[in-house]
């Protein structure tokens, strides 16, 4: 049995992903900054630049939930190896958990930790920057 609720959602929300040109199923799992958890699949289409990623579409449940911090991410897929998230999505997670525990997992919930800092090194951690994100994230809603 999986302990950890964020992997067991993952696992739960894989279920219902949409991939029938690649079969690659993934589900994802974020902890909004409130404890909540939110699930999501990735969604294949045959314009494949339309596809959605799990890691977006569990972020994307968040905020529109009123979320404005991720403090954990949980990536589930089948492969052979556990597979990161894309740049794309590890940018969606930098923007709203740059403190955030990454969890890559197998569908068995063995997993590998990773920090924000760890998949985006680079990333700018200006003054600057750090207080406009602030700033976007405490507008009110």
């Amino acid at each position: 049995m999986i302990k950890d609720e964020l992997v067991r959602t993952a696992i739960e929300y894989r279920q219902n992903a949409y991939a029938p040109y690649s079969n690659f199923k993934v589900g994802a799992a974020v902890q909004g900054g409130s404890g909540k958890i939110y699930g999501g699949c990735n969604m294949e289409n045959a314009s494949y630049g339309l596809t959605i990623c799990a890691e977006r579409s569990a972020i994307t449940r968040a905020v529109a939930a009123g979320e404005r911090e991720i403090t954990r991410v949980a990536v589930v897929t089948e492969a052979a190896e556990v597979s990161m998230p894309c740049g794309a999505c590890r940018q969606v997670i930098l923007e709203f958990g740059r403190e955030a525990d990454i969890l890559c997992c197998d569908v068995e919930g063995n997993c590998n930790k990773y920090t924000t800092g760890e998949l985006m090194p680079n990333f700018d951690d200006s003054d600057a920057f750090r207080n406009k994100l602030e700033e976007v994230k405490n507008k009110p809603k």
